[in-house]
């Protein structure tokens, strides 16, 4: 049976699976330039996750990995996006990924409730998910993690009275949308 690791980092367990590997190469890959599998390579091993080349290359090619040009013209790896647009895109640049996050806010945000360090979102029926992918990739420090139903997602704030912040903080960004 495969154990879970702390990274370097102090991040959370990583347990030593192929599904857990895949999943943290495709963050790795939306999250950052990788131009080679030696640096993708170390980019695991930092996290605790050590694999071989013949691993790596495999795993590269069942998630449909392939390298693009980025907008600095450098080859990098890529994976294509979640939920049906299947062309490998770049990483998204943070301005982007927070401008994404607010016109998805304006757009889908009805209401933001919070206790100690839960925030309660209310979207338009099938969008929570949506918006809490957006919220995801945006990385914001302060969420620790995102849940999402249908309707309703919850944000876990990382300090322990911060929910009324994080509220705060989204329902300003749905407003600037608006």
């Amino acid at each position: 049976m495969s154990q879970a690791q702390d990274n370097e980092h102090g991040g959370p367990a990583v347990p030593q699976t192929r599904t857990a590997r895949h999943r943290r190469i495709v963050d790795i890959l939306n999250r950052q330039p990788v131009r080679s599998q030696s640096q993708l390579a170390k980019l695991l091993a930092d996290d605790g996750l050590s694999v071989t080349q013949a691993t790596l290359s495999r795993d590269l090619d069942e998630l449909g990995a392939v390298k693009i040009r980025n907008t600095g013209g450098e080859l990098i790896y890529a994976v294509p996006s979640e939920g049906g647009f299947r062309t490998p895109q770049a990483p998204l640049g943070e301005s982007a990924k927070e401008e994404r996050m607010r016109r998805l806010s304006g757009e889908l945000l009805i209401s933001a409730e919070a206790s100690a360090n839960l925030v309660v979102l209310r979207t338009p029926p099938g969008a929570a998910q949506f918006l809490a992918s957006a919220i995801d990739q945006a990385e914001l420090q302060a969420i620790l993690g995102t849940i999402a139903g249908d309707d309703t997602l919850m944000l876990i704030s990382r300090d322990p009275a911060g929910g009324q912040a994080l509220a705060d903080h989204l329902l300003r960004l749905a407003q600037k949308e608006s």
